[in-house]
């Protein structure tokens, strides 16, 4: 990681982030993930979000119900990328209206309130889409994994 993506978020920020993952994840069987980089390199950000998706194995989930949000720090960019089962269900502007959310916290520097706002409207829509039941297991880390 280069300093500008340490300097991103800090360890008690990525614990909340983390804390918020594990409380958005409690109501669903859904998987949500955060994923730091410093850039995408020379991919187009959907595409990397997309290799780094199958590289977390979130498209190995039960009911296809895996959210990623891909941060690229440097490049000052990011992507929130759902699994089909997922898609299949929000509404049209939902992944629109979540980057909105988590933008308007972004242009304030204030990057941890921004993933926070973001992974707990994923989970929202996970819980009425994919409400847990006693046979769920979490499938995927709960931590942020960084490129």
């Amino acid at each position: 990681m280069s300093k500008a993506s340490e300097a991103f978020l800090s360890k008690r920020e990525e614990e909340e982030i983390v804390d918020t993952i594990r409380q958005a994840e409690r109501t669903t069987s859904g998987e949500i993930r955060v994923h730091l980089e410093p850039s995408t390199g020379k991919l187009d950000i959907f595409e990397r979000a997309m290799e780094v998706f199958h590289a977390l194995k979130m498209d190995n989930t039960k009911e296809a119900n895996g959210v990623l949000i891909y941060v690229a720090v440097e490049d000052r960019n990011f992507v929130i990328y759902g699994d089909k089962g997922i898609n299949d269900v929000v509404a049209n502007d939902f992944w629109e209206s979540t980057k909105e959310l988590i933008v308007s916290h972004f242009k304030k520097d204030h990057f941890k309130d921004g993933l926070v706002e973001g992974v707990l409207k994923a989970g929202e829509q996970l819980q009425k889409h994919f409400p847990w039941d006693e046979d769920d297991t979490n499938e995927l880390s709960d931590q942020i994994s960084k490129g």
